[in-house]
C-alpha cells in the first residue's frame, strides 16, 4: 500500500490558483446571498471600528468633562452598536454556513455520479477509503474554506484598511508608528505559507492513506482473525498512522512558532505605541483617549493576524482538497458511451465474440487471446475450465466493465461499443459467486430499490428460486431488516436472494457465474429446479467449476489460458478423452474409482 500507485495522485500537479478558480462555479448559484452577505459583513466591520472610538469619546470628552450624562449616553450607545455587531454577524455566518453546505452537498453528488461511471479497472487501483476520502473529508476542507476561511480573509482586509484609514485621520504619525510593522509581518505570512504548503499536501495523502488501511483491514477482519494477522495489521496502521503523524507534527510546530512570533511583534508594537504615545501625549500633542483608542485597534488588527496561520493552514488543506476533487473529477471514464447510440430493445439472434483479445495491464500478458464463438438466441452455453483460465472475463467484456484491445463483439450483429452501458447492461441477469446485499429489507434488495417496482413480481422472482422458504419464516417476512452484508442470512440464503435479484428484473440473458458453488446440496438442488424454470427458453451463460451443473447445457466452451480449446456438448467432450473428459474424470471419481464413466 505504501508505494501503490493511484489514479488521482497524477493530478496533485494542478496550480493552486487553478483549483481554487474551478471552485468558484460552485457558488454561481448563491450570487444574490452572497452579495447581500458581503454587505452584511462590511457593516458589521464597519460597526465594529465605531467601538474604540466610543471609548475614546468616553475619555476625552465625558470624563475629561465631567460630563456623566454625555458619558451614560456614550456607554449606551456603545452598548447598542456592539448588539447590532452581533445580530449583523450572527445573520451574515448563518447564511455563509448554509450557501458553503449547499454548495459542498452539489459537489459531493457531482463526485458520487462522477464515481459511478467509472470503469471495473479504476476501482481495481484505487481503494475505498481513499475514494471515501476524496468524497468526505476533502470536501469538508473545501467547506471550511467557504464558510470560514474566505470570510475571515476578507473580514480581516476590510476591518485592516478601514482601521488604518481612521487612525491616520486621528493621529497620522501614530498610525505610521504601527505602519512600519507591516510589511514585516506580510513576510512572515508570506514565508509560513511557502513553508508549510507542500506539508499540508502530503497529510492531506496521509489521511487518506489511514482511511484506506481502516476500511481494508476492517472489512477482512473476520479473515486476519483467524489467521491471526492482527501483529501485522497493527504493524501497517501503526506505520501509516505514524508517517501522518510524523509529518503533521512538522506543520503543526511552524503554526506554534507563527503564533508565538505574532503575538512577539503585538507585544512590540503595543509597548512602542505606548512609549512614543505616553510621551506626546505627556507633551500635549495627544490626548489619553487615543492613546487607548490605538491600543484597541492594534489588537483588533493583530487578532486576524493571529488567527492568519491559522486560517492559511486552513485555506492550504482546502487547496490540497480541491487539487484532489478536481483530479478525479478529471479522470476519464475510460469506458465512453458512444457519441451516436444504436437502439438494443432485445435480443433476437445471438451474441458473437468475433477474434476477441484483452488484457488487463494493455500490454502483451492476454487474460483472452482471439476468442471466437456464437450463442444463439434461446441457448444455453458453458464456460468451463480451471480458475484463471479467462471464463469471468469473458463476461466482464459481454457486460463492458472493461473494453477489448482487438475483436469485437455482438448483440445481433451491433457492436455493444455502440449501445449505451445502460441499455446493454439492462438486458442482463447476473448471478456472482461474491453477494452483497445492501441495507435496507429484503424486498428492496432483490428489487435493488428500483423506483417503481412491483411487490408482485419480487414475490414471484423469490418464489422460482425457492428463497420464499426461508423468507417467509423471518417475523416481517419481506420487510426484515437485513444486516451490514446480509450478515443474518446464512450463505446459501443470500446466494438465493442473489437469483431472485437477477430474475426480478426479468432479463434477457441469464448470466451465472458459479451460482452454485457456496450452496449445501439440499439448497442446490432447489436452485436447480428454480433455474430450469428460468432458463426455458431464455438465452443463459453458465460459468462453472463444478462440471455436475452444465450437464445439461447446449453447449460447452472449454477455456484454458485465455483460448478456447473445446467445445461441444458435455457427452461430446466426454468421449473425446482430451482436457474436459480428464476435469470431468477428476470431478465425479468417488474414493474408490468407481462410477465415473457414469458421467464421463
Amino acid at each position: 500500500m505504501d508505494s501503490a500507485y493511484y489514479e488521482e495522485d497524477r493530478h496533485d500537479g494542478l496550480s493552486s490558483r487553478k483549483a481554487l478558480g474551478r471552485l468558484l462555479p460552485l457558488l454561481a448559484p448563491y450570487k444574490k446571498w452572497l452579495g447581500i452577505c458581503f454587505l452584511l459583513l462590511a457593516a458589521s466591520k464597519a460597526i465594529y471600528l465605531i467601538g474604540p472610538n466610543l471609548i475614546r469619546q468616553a475619555i476625552d470628552v465625558d470624563m475629561s468633562g465631567g460630563d456623566y450624562q454625555g458619558l451614560l449616553g456614550t456607554v449606551g450607545l456603545y452598548i447598542l452598536v456592539q448588539g447590532m455587531f452581533l445580530i449583523f454577524n450572527y445573520i451574515f455566518r448563518i447564511r455563509m454556513e448554509m450557501i458553503g453546505q449547499q454548495a459542498m452537498t452539489r459537489l459531493r453528488k457531482q463526485l458520487f455520479d462522477h464515481i459511478v461511471k467509472m470503469a471495473v479497472s479504476f476501482f481495481d487501483r484505487n481503494p475505498v477509503g481513499r475514494l471515501m476520502a476524496r468524497v468526505e473529508s476533502d470536501t469538508e476542507a473545501i467547506r471550511m474554506l467557504f464558510t470560514n476561511t474566505v470570510v475571515t480573509m476578507i473580514g480581516s482586509v476590510l476591518l485592516i484598511a478601514g482601521m488604518f484609514v481612521w487612525m491616520f485621520v486621528i493621529s497620522p504619525r501614530l498610525a505610521a508608528v504601527v505602519a512600519v510593522f507591516i510589511p514585516g509581518i506580510l513576510v512572515m505570512l508570506y514565508l509560513y505559507h511557502r513553508i508549510t504548503t507542500p506539508r499540508w499536501l502530503i497529510i492531506r495523502k496521509r489521511m487518506a492513506d489511514i482511511t484506506a488501511a481502516l476500511t481494508e483491514f476492517l472489512q477482512g477482519m473476520q479473515i486476519i482473525q483467524i489467521f491471526n494477522r492482527m501483529r501485522e495489521v497493527r504493524r501497517r496502521m501503526y506505520k501509516v498512522n505514524y508517517r501522518k503523524y510524523r509529518t503533521e507534527l512538522t506543520a503543526e510546530l511552524y503554526v506554534v512558532a507563527m503564533f508565538n512570533a505574532i503575538f512577539f511583534m503585538e507585544t512590540v508594537i503595543i509597548a512602542l505605541v505606548l512609549y512614543v504615545g505616553a510621551r506626546w501625549s505627556g507633551a500635549g500633542n495627544l490626548s489619553i483617549g487615543t492613546l487607548v483608542m490605538f491600543i484597541s485597534y492594534i489588537r483588533m488588527f493583530m487578532e486576524p493576524v493571529h488567527m492568519a496561520a491559522e486560517e492559511i493552514a486552513v485555506l492550504q488543506k482546502a487547496v490540497a482538497g480541491a487539487k484532489r476533487v478536481f483530479g478525479l473529477l478529471d479522470t476519464g471514464e475510460m469506458i465512453h458511451e458512444p457519441t451516436r447510440p444504436v437502439s438494443w430493445p432485445r435480443l433476437d439472434s445471438g451474441i458473437t465474440f468475433d477474434n476477441v483479445s484483452f488484457s488487463y495491464t494493455n500490454d502483451d500478458n492476454y487474460a483472452l487471446r482471439d476468442v471466437s464463438f456464437t450463442i444463439p438466441k434461446g441457448k444455453r452455453f458453458a464456460l468451463a475450465g480451471v480458475t484463471g483460465g479467462g471464463k469471468s472475463t469473458v463476461i466482464n467484456l459481454l457486460l463492458r466493465y472493461y473494453d477489448i484491445q482487438k475483436g469485437r463483439i455482438l448483440v445481433d450483429g451491433i457492436d455493444i461499443r455502440d449501445i449505451t452501458k445502460e441499455e446493454l447492461r439492462a438486458k442482463f441477469g447476473l448471478v456472482l459467486q461474491d453477494i452483497y446485499l445492501f441495507p435496507g429489507n429484503v424486498a428492496t434488495n432483490v428489487s435493488l430499490s428500483a423506483n417503481g417496482f412491483d411487490p408482485k413480481r419480487v414475490v414471484d422472482a423469490c418464489r422460482t428460486v425457492s428463497a420464499d422458504r426461508f423468507i417467509e419464516r423471518m417475523p416481517d417476512q419481506y420487510e426484515t431488516e437485513l444486516s451490514e452484508r446480509g450478515a443474518n442470512l446464512s450463505r446459501g440464503e443470500r446466494q438465493l436472494l442473489s437469483f431472485a435479484r437477477a430474475l426480478v428484473a426479468e432479463p434477457e440473458v441469464l448470466i451465472l457465474d458459479e451460482a452454485t458453488s457456496s450452496v449445501d446440496p439440499e439448497t442446490e438442488r432447489l436452485i436447480q429446479e428454480g433455474m430450469e424454470k428460468l432458463m426455458q427458453g431464455r438465452t443463459s451463460i453458465i460459468i462453472a467449476h463444478r462440471l455436475s451443473t452444465i450437464l445439461n447445457v447446449d453447449r460447452i466452451l472449454v477455456v484454458r489460458d485465455g483460448e478456447i480449446i473445446e467445445r461441444g456438448t458435455h457427452g461430446e467432450l466426454a468421449a473425446q478423452g482430451g482436457y474436459y473428459s480428464k476435469l470431468c474424470k477428476l470431478q465425479f471419481a468417488p474414493p474408490n474409482g468407481m462410477g465415473v464413466k457414469k458421467a464421463c
